[in-house]
Order: structure tokens, then sequence, then C-alpha cells
């Protein structure tokens, strides 16, 4: 399952949480009913229109109270998307992804536990389709010219979480963590004059959290805690003749070679309960410390190596205010003021890749923390027949790192290098509900809209001007229309997504010729229509037909269009 915290959420997530967060939940073992309990699961997702085929089996088992165990497989197999009209199939859009997970609680009485668990991610030969010849020419698209730009990527997770609850005192629970996480990624690129090179990187990022709670205290229910994570890194890049024979091995990868990046934080959150009433007022903090040490890095102007050493503190806060309407809560206003903050990275400060289309980043130290302060409000409705959230905000941008063209050409790529010159805002409203209509209908709606503006550099000029914030999402809505039949077992939808055209481009925009056509992404409308039946108790199936009009559209700033016209079944047998 997932939690979406919308909005800035520096104060528990740090720095990066700025438009919105989302937590991921992993299945937990089964609760001791006070005998022996196992349970399993097979998901199975076939689409026509994407090629594609997923499995996942997934068990849990808890044969003695102090012990559990879940786990489970996955394997993706993706096949060319067949994009809507006349796009056809989209050339090496598929690959193939295998997924393993497993957590063990351990169990030491009630008010204690262990939990150690593990996720492991493989993907193989991901192209990169609209940076080479295969990409598409629709509406005005631009091709690349490389033969072949295909990913390897594997993440894997472990992680120790330690439990304690405590009976009195001033600490109700004291959870503990420690985790370790090693993505890694090989790129291999064939360009069009026949010569190639590989490059890549490794990571490690080692952390610790400490989270303590205390409810009911004379100031409010309390979440505070300190974490330190390190990131280690390591990377590559080696260029081939067109016979294969190795011609270079550059300074670093993508980002800096024998590289650190450290992070220490400490935060507060309460909750307070203002009146009886339940007027609650939501104050939080926290301060950060990062650090990033450098040992490999390419100086683009002389191309000899150099380092790097750069820190940030930063401190932030919020406050945000729920207020009833009624007793019983069915009626709720929200209000708050966020600060939010994301420290420049390694790729911030080290990159030297391809960014954009026809584009080279390079590395740019000297950067310091991007800040945001962010005002919302809206209300929620929790009716027997509505459930309604609408909500209005409103973004302060400082010192955003945006990319300035230098004027300079390396292997015939534009070269952009990045400052703190990003001031600006963006605003928007976005609401959702449901309405019961009675006899088992039910019919969903949601809609957004944003606006926004920031500095930038449309030139290899010093002079900053106002743009739209680049990949700034179109005005988007969407509505359902559902039937629950009697008895609960079978039901039918009917529903719709539209976006209007993504014309609001960006001077970044306007040079990513290869994902965004001339003038901005068309808007669309697509259309779909479900069916899903409860066959038999744990036996769940669902029939869908996507874009039912066979549109052609893409999401505004991707690199390949959506699937067409397609049949989707979906099985879920619980066991």
């Amino acid at each position: 399952s997932y939690e979406l915290v919308m909005g800035p959420a520096s104060v528990l997530y740090g720095s990066d949480a700025i438009g919105g967060t989302l937590n991921a939940l992993t299945p937990e073992p089964p609760a001791w009913t006070g005998k022996p309990e196992w349970h399993g699961r097979t998901v199975y997702r076939g689409s026509t229109a994407e090629d594609s085929q997923i499995g996942r089996l997934e068990f849990g088992v808890r044969p003695v109270e102090a012990v559990g165990f879940t786990g489970g497989f996955t394997l993706k197999s993706f096949g060319d998307v067949k994009g809507g009209g006349n796009v056809g199939r989209q050339r090496h859009t598929g690959y193939d992804e295998q997924d393993f997970d497993a957590k063990l609680l351990l169990a030491f009485d009630e008010d204690s536990d262990l939990t150690v668990a593990h996720q492991q991610v493989s993907q193989d030969d991901v192209w990169r389709t609209h940076r080479t010849v295969y990409g598409l020419d629709w509406h005005g698209l631009e091709r690349g010219d490389d033969l072949r730009l295909t990913t390897d990527q594997e993440r894997a997770l472990t992680y120790a979480r330690y439990r304690q609850a405590f009976d009195g005192g001033c600490v109700d629970e004291l959870r503990l963590t420690l985790s370790r996480q090693a993505p890694e990624e090989e790129q291999y690129r064939l360009r069009g004059d026949g010569t190639s090179d590989r490059q890549g990187f490794d990571v490690v990022t080692w952390g610790v959290d400490m989270q303590l709670r205390s409810a009911d205290t004379t100031l409010g229910d309390l979440v505070y805690g300190i974490e330190c994570y390190r990131d280690q890194v390591d990377s590559f890049s080696r260029k081939y003749d067109t016979d294969g024979r190795l011609k270079k091995v550059e300074i670093q990868g993508p980002v800096a070679d024998d590289a650190t990046y450290d992070t220490a934080a400490a935060y507060l959150q309460d909750l307070i309960e203002v009146t009886d009433g339940g007027v609650a007022l939501v104050p939080g903090v926290r301060f950060s410390s990062l650090r990033a040490d450098a040992d490999r890095v390419k100086d683009p102007v002389s191309g000899k190596r150099t380092s790097l050493e750069e820190s940030w503190q930063a401190a932030v806060g919020s406050l945000r205010l729920l207020v009833p309407l009624d007793a019983k809560k069915r009626h709720v206003c929200y209000g708050g003021v966020s600060q939010g903050f994301r420290a420049p990275n390694l790729s911030d400060l080290t990159r030297f890749d391809i960014a954009r289309s026809g584009e080279l980043e390079t590395p740019a130290p000297d950067l310091d923390p991007e800040q945001y302060l962010a005002f919302e409000a809206g209300i929620k409705e929790e009716l027997p027949w509505l459930r309604l959230q609408a909500g209005y905000y409103y973004t302060r941008i400082r010192d955003m790192i945006v990319r300035a063209p230098t004027g300079r050409t390396i292997d015939a790529l534009r070269e952009v290098t990045k400052r703190n010159a990003g001031d600006g805002y963006i605003h928007g409203v976005e609401g959702h509900g449901q309405v019961e209509l009675g006899a088992g209908w039910a019919l969903r709606m949601w809609a957004s809209w944003m606006y926004g503006r920031v500095d930038g550099y449309p030139t290899s000029s010093e002079e900053t001007e106002r743009d739209y914030i680049s990949r700034l999402m179109p005005p988007m809505a969407g509505a359902a229309l559902r039937k629950q039949f009697a008895g609960g077992r079978w039901w039918t939808e009917a529903g719709a997504s539209a976006a209007g055209k993504a014309d609001r481009l960006s001077a970044d925009d306007r040079r990513d010729t290869q994902r965004i056509p001339p003038g901005g992404t068309p808007g669309y409308v697509v259309a779909r229509l479900d069916a899903g039946a409860r066959l038999r108790e744990g036996l769940d199936l669902v029939l869908s037909l996507e874009n039912a009009f066979d549109r052609a559209y893409r999401i505004h700033g991707s690199g390949v269009n959506e699937a067409g016209r397609g049949v989707t079944l979906t099985a879920v047998c619980a066991f």
C-alpha cells in the first residue's frame, strides 16, 4: 500500500520532499491469532497493447507467536508498446524485470520486536528510445542519432528495524532502523558513427534512523528523532573505437567517481489538540547538515581531474491547522504553511552526461540549497453519500537550480551548467471526490490545474528571464461511473481522463525536441471500460478495454507515447 503526503514534507522526510512524498508500505506477516496462520496470493496481469506479462507469487506464515515471515517473487516482461492511432509499434520500448522481497519478524513480546527485510529489483536492456534512431517523429518530434542506448539496473535494499514500546515514562515507543541500499546502473551507447561507450555507477547507502513517539504529553503528541545517511559512489566511463578497442578511460562517469555524500538531521513534529471540538495544530521543525566530498571530477574546460568539498545546513519548519466544522468531523477545513528545501546532490554538482535533447550537462560546484515556502488551504467532506477534498496551494521558490547554456559545444552537444537563479512561484488547485448515487451507482471525479513561473536562462546570456517552470503539467481531469451489482460479486465501470495541450513551455522544454513536440504536447481524452467479478472467495478477475478509441497521446515530457487500444486481464487469487 502507499501513503501520499501532498505538499512540502521536509520536516519528516528531509531534502527533496517538496511537491509531495509517496511512502511505500510493504506487506507484513500474518497477525498472531492464537494458532498458526499462513496465507498466499498469486497475481497475473497481461496486456495486449503493451504486449506485457506480469506475474507475482507471495506468501506469509506465522507458525508461532514469536516468528512471522512474508515474501514474494515478481516477473515482468514488457514488449514493445503499440501506440494509438497511426503510431503503431514503438520499437525497443520493451524490457524485462525480476523482483524479490522477504521480511522476517521476530516478536520478543507484545512490546518489542525485530524486523529484518530485503528487496531486490533487476531490469535488463531498458532502452532510452527517444535518443536513438528508433524515436518517433510524432507531431514534429526529432529522432536521436544513436543506434543503441540501453541500461541495466539493479537495486537492493536491506534493513533491520527494532521496535520497543514503553509502559509509562516520557517515551511511548522507539523505532531504531539500520539500512543498506545499493543501486547499480550500467549504460551502453552505440553512436551513429560506430563508436561506443559504457558508463555507469555503483552507490552504497548506509543509514541509521531513530524515531521516538511520546503521546498525551503536556505539549501534545510528539514524533521526533535523528537520522544519518552516507552515500558511497563509484562511477566509470570508457570509450571505444569502431572496432571495439578501448580508446579512453574517463576521469569520471555520469557523476563524480570516488565520492561520498553525508546527511545528518534531527526533527520534531507535534500534534496539539487546541479545543475539545477537534481543532488541531501541527507544528514541526527539522535541522539538517549535509556534506559532499568528490575526489575525481572532470573539469569541463581543462578536461583535467579536480575535486570538490561542499557542505550546507538547513533549518525548516511547518505549521498546519485542522478545523472540524461539526462534532462528527464530517466537514473539516485545513490550512498550513511549510518550508521545504532541496540540497544540491552529486548529480547537480558533478554530472557529466547528456541531459536533454542534444545537451551535455557538466559539473557545477558552489551551488546552494533550493528554498521553498508553501501555503495551502482546503476542505474535506465525509458524508455517507459524499467524499470530497479540494484545495489551493501557492509555493514561493527561491534559489532553484536551473540549467544555463554556456555557449560551448562538447562532442557536438550543447554544454549546459547549473546555477541558483530560479526565483519564482507555482500555484494551483486540485480536487477529487466520490458521490454515491444509489442502487449501486457511484461517480468519481478529479481535476487539477497549475501555473508557475521561474527565472531561467533561455540563452547563453548572463541575464535571466522569467519563464514557465519546466514541464509544467496542463489542466487535467477525469471521471468514472461505477455500477456494483446486487450481491457484490460483479461490477462495471466506464471512465475517461483528459489533459489540455501542454503549450506553456520553458526554454529547456523548447530545446527538448526529442520528447516535447514543437508548440507543446497535444491534449487528449482517453476512455476505458472495466468489468470485474469475484468468482469465489479469494478469486477476483478484472477485464479492461483501455484507450477504447485508440487515441495517440503521450504524457507531457515523456519519451514514449502511451499504449493504444488494448485489452488487459488482471487475476488475483488468494489462498
